[in-house]
């Protein structure tokens, strides 16, 4: 039992005891010792269960009347103004989907149901933990949301860049989200989760470490939003004309394939250019080379359901594409940026419960918990609840209700008639037949807070996406979690979190351990289901598996000097221009150079501010006079020096050469250098650049 003891206001602000906890009305409380303070709503109420959302039995919908999940999220939506709680730091672009063929045997969503038909869409991308004024390339998730204006309303497929997510249940939300922001008392690290909050979180939920994975895998540094897939996370449902359900998950596959950056290089990109990802789509739309998309989707039934190892409402499990392969029904093409910043991106309100008829909701308790709490958040960002009257928010088709009032409305209902029903036959009216309707699934069970045992095995499908990237990958993914956990102060999380990764892969945990300098390993985490070694690796979830087949939508950086060959610089800039790829110029001064036949080319850059890392490969054409010159540079050498580390494609005229000696290259190094000699040496330069990395550099290479 707690009882009260007196102290004063400013002594109060000077205790630090663990025993004494603070009441509503600031009076001090202290505990019996050992006591541990029982979790209470705002109200003052103890809460029986923080973990799990009230629900119809263990795998059905979530109920209204939860009042601790509401209190909880209502608050936590609430906590920031006037930017977004989670992807504060976005970007945004118009475009438009064109569905394939007609997909009405398993929907009836209207923008299914024409082949070529094109439909308004508004995608804004993001990251979760930082701020608003953070840096493009943090280690994060990417938020990938897309608003389809549909002539049935809009349809919000509100998702990231990978494929599951940290936790199982909404109630727990808030707590991932605290634990990966800046600590409160310190208010840093921005926009970084290496620190022990957000490891101390992790390492007590175990449902997290299938997210893990993905998040300290190369897919949370990816090199462009052109070069990144999108899900939807959540299965959801088809419902057809004769309300025939089929679930459904969804996918974007970028038209260009996959690519991410290496760590050592976003570290460099985010001091060079932290808008480096806007200026990229700004840049790639402005050219008109419109990035594109491919809507793909999972489509199973319930035997499918029932009868796959995991289960299909757990946010935290995917369904490999070789299990059940993904199929195109459409694509999505970003052809226009907005008109102001402010008035579209950051206004626009994503929210997932935006469906039209035709698609349904599953009982997925994480995607039910989002369905509830985007209102609250739209409210509190937009000030309003008529944040619809904002155009890029509007729908584009037909609407009619009895809505009105409120803060900033800018229409209101016409005439005498503002409800319904009402004897004079006035206003809109219900429709049963085109009107959305939800999928008649029957549940009966017990109202109880409760975790289904379906939901339990938490690292198996961890274990198949470890095994699924390739040597590279894996190395990546050891490297960012020794970086990251190198940051946690207390030992306590570190081992936690090692034992954990033992679970995964014990090479993985093992090496882990090792460079943190633990003298031994923990025993493994207890698992509530036995890790599963028999999952069979796929490919689909490696980036370099997935990669480009060229050099399309990337850019080449070629340093440039006084007097160099104006022939391979023009046979350059036109055979990556064929390559659908962007050349860009770096000089000693960004006024540019004079060529050895006297033609004067203005650079993009001067080489203090065009660092390799914003280029996908660079070649050197440079003059004998020029690479003298420039082997004075510290930041030329670092030019070379840093492409050649980051595993890229380096092509270079002969009196460039001392240049790479500088940088502690051999002009033979391996294969990935190419001597720039006349038409048939660009051409190889070319197809060199099309593998993107020459990963076999990097176990020579310590960055």
């Amino acid at each position: 039992m707690a009882r009260k003891t007196k102290e004063s206001p400013a002594a109060a602000t000077r205790i630090h005891d663990q025993t004494l906890i603070r009441g509503n009305g600031g009076e001090l409380h202290q505990l019996a010792e050992g006591d541990t303070p029982v979790l209470t709503t705002a109200q003052g109420g103890p809460v029986s269960d923080d973990q799990n959302t009230l629900k119809v039995g263990a795998r059905g919908p979530s109920l209204i009347e939860d009042f601790h999940f509401r209190e909880k999220i209502f608050h936590f939506d609430h906590e920031r103004i006037p930017e977004r709680v989670v992807h504060a730091r976005g970007y945004g672009a118009h475009g438009y989907f064109e569905t394939y063929e007609s997909l009405a045997a398993y929907t009836r969503a209207d923008l299914f149901q024409r082949a070529g038909e094109k439909t308004p869409a508004f995608v804004r991308f993001s990251t979760v933990a930082g701020s608003k004024g953070s840096f493009d390339l943090a280690r994060d998730v990417r938020g990938f949301a897309v608003k389809i204006y549909t002539r049935e309303g809009n349809w919000d497929l509100v998702g990231n860049n990978i494929p599951v997510f940290f936790i199982q249940d909404a109630i727990k939300f808030p707590d991932v989200i605290h634990s990966v922001k800046p600590e409160p008392d310190r208010a840093f690290p921005q926009a970084q989760s290496a620190h022990d909050n957000f490891w101390d979180f992790i390492s007590l939920t175990p449902e997290s470490m299938h997210m893990i994975m993905w998040v300290m895998s190369d897919r949370a540094i990816p090199r462009s939003y052109r070069f990144m897939e999108g899900f939807g996370v959540h299965t959801f449902r088809f419902l057809n004309a004769e309300d025939e359900s089929t679930f459904v998950k969804f996918i974007w596959k970028p038209k260009l394939g996959l690519q991410s950056v290496l760590w050592n290089e976003a570290v460099k990109i985010n001091g060079a250019d932290p808008d480096f990802h806007r200026r990229d789509l700004w840049q790639a739309i402005q050219s008109g080379n419109f990035p594109e998309w491919e809507l793909n989707v999972q489509l199973f039934d319930q035997a499918f359901a029932d009868s796959f190892d995991f289960d299909v409402l757990d946010p935290t499990k995917l369904i490999p594409e070789e299990i059940l392969k993904p199929i195109p029904v459409g694509r999505l093409v970003l052809d226009r940026m907005p008109d102001n910043f402010f008035a579209e991106t950051e206004q626009v309100a994503f929210m997932t419960q935006n469906v039209p008829p035709g698609i349904d909701f599953s009982n997925d308790p994480l995607l039910q918990g989002r369905n509830f709490s985007y209102l609250d958040t739209q409210l509190k960002r937009l000030g309003s609840p008529n944040f619809t009257h904002i155009p890029i928010n509007a729908p584009k088709c037909p609407f009619a209700h009895f809505q009105q009032d409120g803060h900033m409305a800018m229409r209101n209902p016409v005439g005498r008639t503002n409800y319904q029903p009402n004897s004079r036959g006035e206003g809109p009216r219900e429709d049963p037949v085109r009107g959305f309707r939800s999928f008649r699934e029957e549940v009966a069970a017990p109202k109880m807070r409760l975790r289904p045992e379906s939901f339990a095995d938490h690292y198996s499908q961890a274990r198949q996406f470890y095994n699924s990237q390739t040597g590279p990958e894996q190395k990546h993914i050891a490297m960012a979690l020794t970086f990251e956990l190198s940051k946690v102060e207390e030992p306590v999380i570190r081992e936690r979190m090692v034992a954990h990764l033992l679970n995964v892969d014990e090479a993985l945990g093992a090496a882990v351990a090792d460079k943190l300098g633990m003298e031994k390993l923990p025993k493994p985490a207890d698992a509530a289901v036995p890790p599963r070694d028999d999952l069979p690796a796929s490919p689909a979830l490696s980036i370099i598996e997935n990669g480009p087949a060229s050099f399309a939508g990337r850019k080449l950086g070629v340093l440039v000097s006084n007097g160099c060959d104006g022939d391979v610089l023009t046979a350059l800039q036109a055979a990556f221009a064929k390559e659908k790829a962007i050349v860009e110029l770096i000089a000693p001064k960004v006024g540019g150079v004079e060529t050895k036949d006297g033609t004067k080319i203005p650079a993009h850059h001067m080489i203090d501010g065009g660092p390799s890392v914003l280029f996908d490969a660079v070649a050197l054409v440079l003059s004998e006079e020029g690479a003298d010159r420039l082997l004075r540079e510290a930041t030329a050498r670092d030019f070379v020096a840093d492409a050649f580390a980051h595993c890229k494609f380096i092509g270079f005229t002969p009196a460039a050469a001392p240049l790479l000696a500088k940088a502690g290259i051999a002009p033979d190094a391996d294969e990935g250098l190419t001597v720039l000699e006349g038409s048939a040496s660009v051409s190889a330069f070319v197809e060199q650049c099309r593998k993107l990395r020459l990963w076999a550099r990097e176990a020579s290479v310590k960055l």
